[in-house]
């Protein structure tokens, strides 16, 4: 048994948190692209109402694990500040952290897991940007150097200490149009952390729903995903 709880022939776990700290929807659809794409993933839910509760047991049997988008930062951190140390150690030991959005932000460190080299801030607040509410919308970000169109919810941008990120080996994805960074993956111990402050994990309805123009960014949500898994 590895220290993902596989053995050869089996399937690596991917975690993926649904909860308080969530929002209907939001896990569904990063359990439909972990599933869907090509890293022959066993995609599980976890916690405090799920079968697996998120504990360092279960994230000690994991390859990955996802923290999709959800409410407010300061509420989902009082929700899940009791699993920060499991979650640190399990990325800090060779696990993959994967987060959307609110899981953008609580990879953070005020508050959050504290996992990036440096820390998060809300882009609607940033200056230059190009969006200045909370309301679901799309925005327009730089991604690997092709402009691109995403939905986005009050996500994070990502501020780098430049000396903690070439140590961690960060590398910035995508940019917001003030060019901050939208997107980064980078070390954390012997692990690996990718973040996104947009949704490029959206559903077509979750554009129907608020009556946006559908965007096909899954190839950018693999993208991510590759980023963490692989490189």
């Amino acid at each position: 048994m590895t220290r993902t709880g596989t053995t050869p022939g089996h399937r690596p776990p991917a975690l993926v948190y649904r909860g308080p700290a969530s929002r209907p929807g939001c896990p569904e659809a990063v359990a439909g692209l972990l599933t869907s794409a090509p890293w022959d993933l066993d995609v599980c839910f976890t916690g405090p109402r799920e079968l697996l509760p998120l504990t360092a047991r279960t994230l000690s049997h994991a390859a990955l694990y996802a923290q999709p988008g959800g409410g407010t930062l300061s509420s989902a951190y009082r929700r899940l500040r009791w699993q920060r140390r499991a979650v640190r150690d399990f990325v800090r030991g060779g696990g993959r952290y994967l987060g959307f959005c609110l899981g953008g932000y609580l990879a953070g460190a005020t508050p959050g897991f504290g996992l990036l080299p440096g820390d998060t801030d809300r882009y609607i607040s940033s200056p230059g940007a190009t969006v200045h509410d909370e309301r679901d919308t799309v925005i327009q970000v730089t991604w690997r150097g092709t402009p691109r169109t995403v939905f986005f919810q009050d996500g994070p941008f990502f501020v780098l200490d430049e000396h903690a990120a070439t140590e961690a080996g960060a590398r910035i994805l995508a940019t917001y149009d003030n060019g901050t960074a939208a997107a980064l993956v980078s070390r954390y111990g012997k692990g690996r952390v990718a973040v996104a402050g947009p949704h490029p994990e959206a559903t077509a309805g979750w554009y129907t729903d608020h009556g946006l123009p559908v965007q096909h960014t899954r190839d950018l949500a693999e993208d991510l995903v590759e980023a963490v898994m692989r490189e």
